[in-house]
């Protein structure tokens, strides 16, 4: 009965794993349909979340279901509960990047970033992708020190957020305020992606330790 109901655990991590690579994926997908005015790509991204949702309604399923039945305590608590917020987490992330495709959508034919500010999101959904991936990884291994070194891409994707107000703020900026709010939606959009994926990897710090890392 132990063997099953630690196989039930696994199979949660696994599922989270995997909803981590779906956002990347979608994060991915998402810039290229940005930065490249991909009409296909982003309905792609769009039509693809549903998968996400589901994937999320799957783990909390499986999460209530072990309370309900084995009644966990201890760590296999910290596991069970963890799971349920960092489904939550997985799928906000994949609600950015389909906010990021329906930006792209929103403006076809007409590209979205003035091509000056078009280089930090390059780099912002690179580091994206990375976080989502160290995500997908962290869950897997429960590695403590990874998952605290998720922590420095997150401050890449703040300087780089800062890095874009600087660019709008400037005088030389001539691209007016539409575009201005669709930079500064899409810049929080990387940015709170980022920080999802942070709030994963301090909840694996916590299942390990017992303790949940300081923000």
């Amino acid at each position: 009965m132990r063997e099953v109901y630690q196989e039930q655990l696994g199979e949660q991590a696994e599922e989270l794993a995997s909803m981590s690579a779906m956002v990347g994926a979608a994060m991915e997908r998402a810039t290229k349909a940005l930065l490249e005015a991909d009409l296909e790509l982003a309905e792609q991204v769009i039509e693809d979340d549903v998968q996400v949702d589901e994937a999320r309604a799957r783990a909390e399923e499986h999460a209530f279901g072990l309370l309900a039945l084995q009644a966990p305590v201890a760590g296999d608590l910290r596991t069970v509960i963890s799971t349920i917020h960092t489904a939550e987490d997985l799928e906000r992330m994949g609600d950015l990047a389909l906010h990021v495709a329906k930006t792209a959508r929103r403006r076809h034919p007409n590209a979205v970033l003035p091509p000056d500010v078009q280089p930090y999101f390059a780099e912002m959904g690179r580091i994206a992708v990375k976080l989502a991936e160290r995500a997908r990884t962290v869950i897997q291994t429960q590695d403590v020190e990874a998952a605290r070194g998720l922590e420095e891409d997150d401050d890449e994707m703040d300087d780089l957020h800062r890095h874009l107000f600087t660019v709008m703020m400037s005088p030389e900026w001539s691209h007016g305020v539409a575009a201005a709010v669709d930079v500064t939606l899409l810049g929080r959009f990387y940015e709170r992606f980022a920080d999802h994926a942070v709030s994963v990897a301090r909840r694996v710090v916590f299942i390990v330790t017992g303790k949940m890392p300081n923000s």
